[in-house]
């Protein structure tokens, strides 16, 4: 049973989270602007959600547009701030860096109000994916109710801001989910989607449960110490490199939203150098070092489950 408060403390925790973001916005469109450079990408469609990506067209944005388009993503948690015909399952991303003159007192005031704001989004998210008690495909209908057109991986999605760095580089990465279950695992999994009761399109209610009765049925004429893995490609998502010259150190970060650099020129700290964002081309991705792929043999497709051979 979800606790009595949990809707009251979800709406006053999302009130307040708006707040502060408004707060940020207005701290860093009065702080001093070095430079800047985000990345428009497009939209996902509806119905495109799972289809695969071989090709992301980027549009850049510098300067003052870069700062105006930059500070207002951080806002945009909802569903009427995309295109009507954009997929509210896809989260909206800007990539990006942007650039601002810090003293010591504007520093730890940017630090302290975004370690607030951080720490909002993962207490609504814990409301949402833990103390609710409802399975993954029953929480869309449950914010929906009560934060409605609420899109949760961009209200979810915690602000980066780093100091004093030398560059910025963006790229993209190819990565994928690996996870090890065993039989037990998988069959409590596959039976609490058989409990759900929904029906997932194309099928209908009944033909949806009695495709899972037979998933179950493969998996359950396995050996009960067989080792299973699912092995699921993440699509691509645009990253930031950025090498800090004092430490002669690379730390390489997930770019979903800009960048909030924050430079202490007073202190000698450079104005870093931004590059590019390059359109994504699949065909012509080429991988420094791909280790070979352990032998397998899929099991569940929808799943991405596989029997381990090795």
């Amino acid at each position: 049973m979800r606790p009595l408060d949990l809707i009251a403390r979800l709406n006053e925790r999302f009130t307040t989270l708006q707040e502060r973001l408004r707060n940020f916005q207005f701290l860093l469109t009065d702080a001093p602007w070095l430079t800047g450079r985000v990345f428009e990408l497009p939209e996902v469609e509806k119905g495109r959600e799972h289809q695969p990506v071989t090709g992301i067209p980027v549009i850049q944005h510098l300067g003052a547009q870069a700062l105006s388009r930059g500070l207002e993503h951080f806002q945009r948690m909802f569903i009427y701030h995309q295109n009507q015909n954009s997929s509210a399952k896809a989260a909206i991303r800007l990539p990006g860096a942007l650039c601002f003159d810090v003293d010591e007192a504007l520093l730890e005031n940017v630090l302290a109000l975004t370690a607030e704001i951080n720490r909002l989004k993962a207490e609504l998210s814990h409301m949402i994916t833990v103390e609710s008690a409802l399975p993954p495909e029953q929480r869309f209908e449950f914010v929906h109710t009560h934060l409605r057109g609420l899109k949760t991986l961009s209200a979810y999605r915690a602000l980066q801001v780093i100091v004093d760095p030398w560059s910025v580089r963006f790229g993209w990465a190819n990565k994928q989910i690996i996870k090890n279950l065993t039989r037990a695992e998988v069959l409590a999994m596959l039976k609490k989607s058989l409990e759900a009761g929904r029906a997932v399109p194309p099928y209908s209610k009944e033909q949806w449960s009695e495709k899972i009765r037979q998933e179950m049925d493969v998996i359950g004429k396995l050996p009960p110490d067989i080792r299973l893995k699912i092995r699921r490609p993440v699509k691509v998502q645009p990253i930031a490199r950025v090498w800090y010259q004092e430490q002669q150190r690379q730390i390489q970060y997930a770019c979903p939203s800009p960048l909030i650099v924050l430079c202490r020129r007073h202190a000698g700290a450079p104005v870093p150098q931004l590059g590019e964002l390059t359109d994504y081309r699949r065909d012509t991705i080429r991988h420094k070092y791909k280790p070979a792929s352990r032998p397998a043999h899929l099991v569940i497709e929808r799943l991405h489950l596989y029997v381990a051979e090795d």
